[in-house]
């Protein structure tokens, strides 16, 4: 039962659910602002919990709808026997449970068709059979004699029967048979049935039993088919001097009329089934009959307003006895008609009756357990795979076909929450940074194992891939280890996420890898169904109970008799103390806030793995231009743009810094200065051009491919000059003000550029174009990657610490405030300062970490760290600073 299954109203419904997600969002919003959490934790927990809540709450609310979609779509199929849930007492639930009720009406229609066009082809077949042999036998000029013409006589007329039968049943099929109703002396109408009946010839006997004066209001023509049609049906299951008895009564404002026989009667389990089209117990062409005169009774008595049915046989005797019950007067309806001189008397209304008794509506549920349609997780035919709402947010850019669930998936990443809830709040990166990590890796690893063997989506998979940004997620994860400057190891795990991450959704171009990133925290919200079968796949085999029984007892266990042992032995209490944080209330919500983040991220990273969007999907074939000045022009212009830069660079560098004074009014390091910027654009920019040429330039011809790899080279190699004096000029303005972070980053940034430039050349000219290449996102991603790894080799705060102090001892200029607030990396190379510089620059450092905060570089600080000095009138004489540039 779902929490709001109880609900009889949808507007109270959503009123309720709107009301308990703001509620529970801004409780976890207040809670996590009090304890000091992050945003970059806090929102995504916030979010992520008001959507559990809002899919606990809603779960059921408008799948019935989603799944008469899919049932209406079987039905027009011709599948009649699909049926949706419908437990809930509001206005869906009572829609689901009168679509299951019209869905098994129509079911019965089709069934009943298909059983009427199967015996009347049956009915039709056996006189046909009898005509087809009497006249060959005529045309072979043999069986003229009159009993082979009487025989033949007999077929027709019952063939005649038949559709006479099925005509009547059409026209009171299609609500078009009339009633013209009159008063009719009920007893001389039995008379006469009687009489027509006797016609026959069959040797039993009649008798009539009605009063005298019972007169009722009747059509008369179909009141005697429905006597003669019970009469005949009698007559031909009675023996030989047998006895057809047709009674008639008054019972207040309704009548009746029963006819009894002397035959073997109808059991019980099969007089619901007589009255349908040819469901005569016996065949009708050994009785004699057309397997319809009942159907047609039934048909009759409907159009009267009353109900016929088998009852037992009177005390005393044997065989079938039908019971009529028919009012004194038709409920009739008036058949629209114009006015003109055939219009009926009052005594002789004509009228039109429903063909059968309107379907009950569907009664209003007290309880909704009480619903026979509620109990569909048994049910076979029940719709069970109805399409989400997430289906038509995605669309086929991310399809949800029922991905199997996995559990282990879900343990993994609750382990991996528990240790980052565990080991990274009020820490410092480090070792337990790292152990996080790579236990979320690994979930995330085993995902993407496990999906290789569930459904193949490409037929040639490279494992080379997968298997080296493994590797390169591990080194990258353990720069947290190794370094402890913090501007490095976050960009080095946003680059090992980014890596894993792709090797999860095997992303081969830019745009994959850019979509890739962007599906992670989409991952949250298309991964609810996923999670949803992956915690039914628990509780659906009844093992949910069993499991959560089991975590509890041991949960207790262990907190129990671990405590028991850790306060009755100090050696075991000291160890639990290495390895258990000190969990006191400040930092319990920090705590909790990191182990939903943590497990969020990683389920959504997991989720990604086993079913990945269609990043890459094919994208249609760009048409060339027609004319190769379409694009050389273009081009032209650019690679004119670079010559003019290169030029004035040349006439810059020859004619030296008198030269820039007297046309900028600049100094050389101040002229290297204002133009990096636009030169690392102008080289990225650059990529852009070579991706768009090599998509719309023709290369049919062997003059069209010159064309493009002369106008392409020269491009590249205008742009590889730039990146060089990118790097010419970063190193000068580093050699006037001094080595930073930012300067070394932008340095390898451009380098890095240099080399997709080069990469982006040999991809086009080779005919294939950035982001939609083989390899070359792959390449980008990668050897991204690996510079990241380069400049944490190098201990980038220890290397720009010992530039600037080699930089100090050349030249004396050094700014002590840059470099107190180094990382503890740079210790080292600050310790060859000077005493009188060094105490500018470095403290005694106060933290206390254990060893799940263990780093390389705060190890090799030996309990020194670079501080910040308040500098005053005589620090400042002895600590000395520069004016610099803002980066």
């Amino acid at each position: 039962m779902t929490p709001l299954e109880r609900v009889s109203s949808i507007k109270v419904k959503l009123g309720l659910l709107v009301a308990a997600s703001a509620l529970v969002a801004a409780v976890v919003g207040s809670v996590g602002r009090v304890a000091g959490v992050s945003p970059w934790v806090s929102i995504p927990v916030t979010i992520g919990i008001a959507l559990a809540v809002t899919q606990l709450l809603a779960a059921g609310m408008t799948s019935p709808l989603r799944q008469m979609t899919l049932a209406a779509r079987r039905m027009a199929r011709g599948d009649y026997t699909v049926s949706v849930p419908a437990g809930g007492a509001d206005e869906v639930g009572q829609l689901g449970r009168a679509f299951n009720t019209m869905a098994s009406d129509l079911g019965a229609v089709d069934r009943q068709r298909r059983d009427l066009v199967a015996n009347v082809s049956h009915e039709l077949r056996t006189p046909l059979a009898a005509l087809t042999v009497v006249l060959e036998n005529l045309v072979d000029g043999v069986g003229s004699e009159p009993a082979a013409l009487q025989t033949a006589l007999g077929q027709a007329e019952r063939l005649s029967r038949l559709v006479e039968d099925l005509l009547d049943l059409a026209r009171v099929d299609a609500g078009k048979a009339p009633l013209s109703t009159s008063s009719v002396d009920l007893g001389r109408l039995l008379e006469a049935c009687v009489a027509e009946v006797r016609a026959n010839g069959r040797p039993v006997s009649y008798e009539v039993d009605a009063p005298a004066d019972l007169v009722v209001d009747a059509d008369p023509d179909r009141l005697s088919q429905l006597v003669v049609n019970l009469l005949d049906n009698a007559s031909r299951h009675s023996p030989r001097e047998g006895v057809v008895t047709v009674r008639a009564g008054r019972d207040g404002e309704r009548y009746h009329l029963e006819v009894l026989d002397s035959g073997p009667g109808v059991p019980a389990a099969d007089r619901g089934r007589v009255f349908e089209p040819f469901g005569t117990l016996s065949a009708s062409a050994e009785s004699g009959g057309t397997g319809l005169g009942l159907a047609i009774a039934r048909w009759v008595t409907d159009l009267h307003g009353g109900s016929i049915a088998f009852l037992d046989p009177l005390p005393g005797t044997a065989g079938a006895r039908v019971r009529v019950d028919l009012p004194l007067r038709p409920p009739a309806r008036p058949v629209p008609y114009a006015l003109d001189a055939s219009h009926p008397t009052p005594t002789q209304e004509k009228t039109q009756m429903p063909t059968t008794p309107p379907a009950a509506e569907p009664a209003e549920p007290a309880r909704p357990a009480e619903t026979p349609q509620t109990e569909k997780s048994t049910d076979p035919k029940a719709v069970s795979a109805a399409p989400s709402v997430l289906d038509d947010i995605f669309g086929t850019y991310w399809p949800d076909s029922g991905v199997p669930g996995r559990f282990g998936l879900f343990i993994g990443a609750a382990v991996a929450g528990l240790l980052g809830g565990l080991l990274i709040p009020d820490r410092n990166a480090g070792l337990g940074t790292v152990i996080v990590l790579l236990a979320a890796g690994g979930v995330v690893m085993l995902a993407g194992k496990e999906r290789r063997g569930w459904p193949k989506r490409s037929p040639r998979r490279s494992a080379w891939f997968p298997i080296l940004s493994y590797v390169l997620f591990t080194l990258l994860s353990s720069v947290a280890v190794f370094r402890d400057a913090e501007w490095i190891v976050v960009l080095c795990l946003i680059t090992a996420i980014a890596v894993l991450l792709c090797a999860s959704t095997e992303a081969k171009t830019l745009a994959g890898i850019m979509l890739t990133g962007i599906s992670w925290p989409l991952a949250g919200l298309r991964g609810i169904p996923w999670l949803g079968r992956t915690l039914t796949s628990v509780s659906g085999r009844g093992h949910g109970a069993a499991v959560a029984r089991t975590a509890v007892l041991s949960l207790l266990g262990l907190v129990i008799f671990g405590l028991l042992f850790t306060s009755a032995d100090a050696v075991l209490g000291s160890w639990v103390d290495q390895f258990v944080p000190d969990v006191r209330p400040d930092t319990f919500a920090a705590r909790i806030f990191m182990t939903v983040f943590v497990f969020g991220v990683v389920l959504g990273a997991a989720y990604l793995a086993v079913n990945p969007p269609r990043i890459d999907q094919s994208e249609p074939t760009s048409q060339p231009v027609a004319n190769r000045y379409e694009w050389l022009a273009p081009v032209g212009v650019v690679v004119a743009v670079f010559a003019a830069f290169l030029v004035a660079q040349a006439t810059a560098v020859f004619g030296g810094e008198d030269y820039l004074r007297e046309t900028t009014g600049l100094t050389y390091a101040e002229y290297v200065h204002q133009g990096f910027g636009q030169l690392t654009v102008a080289t990225a920019l650059t990529l852009l051009v070579i991706w768009a040429t090599a998509r719309k330039a023709p290369v049919e011809t062997v003059a069209d491919r010159l064309w493009l790899r002369v106008a392409l080279g020269l491009l590249a190699a205008e742009a590889l000059v730039v990146v060089g004096s990118a790097l010419y000029r970063m190193h000068l303005y580093q050699e006037a003000y001094g080595f930073t972070q930012l300067r070394l980053l932008v340095d390898v940034f451009e380098a890095w550029l240099g080399l997709l430039v080069i990469a982006g050349l040999v991809a086009a000219v080779a005919g294939g174009a950035i982001g939609r290449g083989v390899w070359l996102g792959r390449f980008a991603l990668i050897s991204g990657a690996v510079a990241l790894l380069g400049i944490a080799a190098i201990n980038p705060d220890a290397w720009i610490a010992e530039h600037n102090v080699s930089r100090y001892q050349e030249s004396g200029k050094i700014d002590t405030d840059f470099l107190s607030g180094l990382s503890d990396d740079a210790v080292p190379a600050l310790k060859e300062l000077p005493e009188s510089l060094r105490a500018c620059v470095l403290g005694t450092s106060d933290r206390e970490g254990d060893w799940l905060e263990w780093n390389l570089g705060r190890e090799r600080a030996d309990g020194l760290t670079p501080t910040y000095l308040m500098p005053d009138d005589a620090a400042a004489a002895v600590c000395p600073s520069e004016i610099r540039y803002v980066d």
